[in-house]
């Protein structure tokens, strides 16, 4: 298994549905914040730039082709105790990419909820697909390790 990327989210009382728990949609949008902090802007050891896309072309932009998440246990609001990410890339194509994730609401715990994102590389001066280029690809590479068991 290559590296992991470890971050903390922050839980907001907006969160919250009327149940008293996380609703789905800001689960989702938690594994996405955490995933726009990998490919954008965190600091990762050995980059020149931030993120994994690091100089990625100013033409280029990410599309999420797909998303699959299976919840696991209820995740209820503390205060001031963050999410736990643990994020990877389970699969590398020519212009795509598959993101695995992890999100526990302590770390003593098993995770709540287990995700599955693949990402294209969008050219938009051409409108297709962009082949990622070998910087962009040796990135993703050392995070590469296996998928995140979903159900079937």
């Amino acid at each position: 298994m290559g590296a992991t990327y470890e971050c903390e989210i922050q839980a907001r009382l907006r969160d919250i549905n009327i149940g008293g728990h996380v609703d789905s949609v800001e689960a989702v949008r938690i594994i996405d914040e955490g995933r726009l902090r990998l490919l954008h802007f965190a600091d990762l050891p050995g980059r020149e730039h931030p993120g994994l896309y690091g100089a990625r072309p100013d033409h280029v932009v990410d599309l999420m082709a797909s998303q699959r998440v299976d919840y696991h246990a209820e995740m209820r609001f503390v205060a001031h105790q963050p999410f736990l990410l643990r994020i990877w890339v389970d699969r590398i194509g020519r212009s795509s990419f598959t993101i695995s994730t992890e999100l526990r609401v302590a770390a003593d715990r098993p995770p709540a909820l287990l995700a599955r994102t693949t990402m294209v590389l969008w050219d938009t001066t051409t409108g297709t697909s962009w082949p990622m280029n070998d910087e962009i690809r040796g990135a993703l590479e050392a995070y590469l390790g296996d998928p995140v068991a979903l159900r079937p």
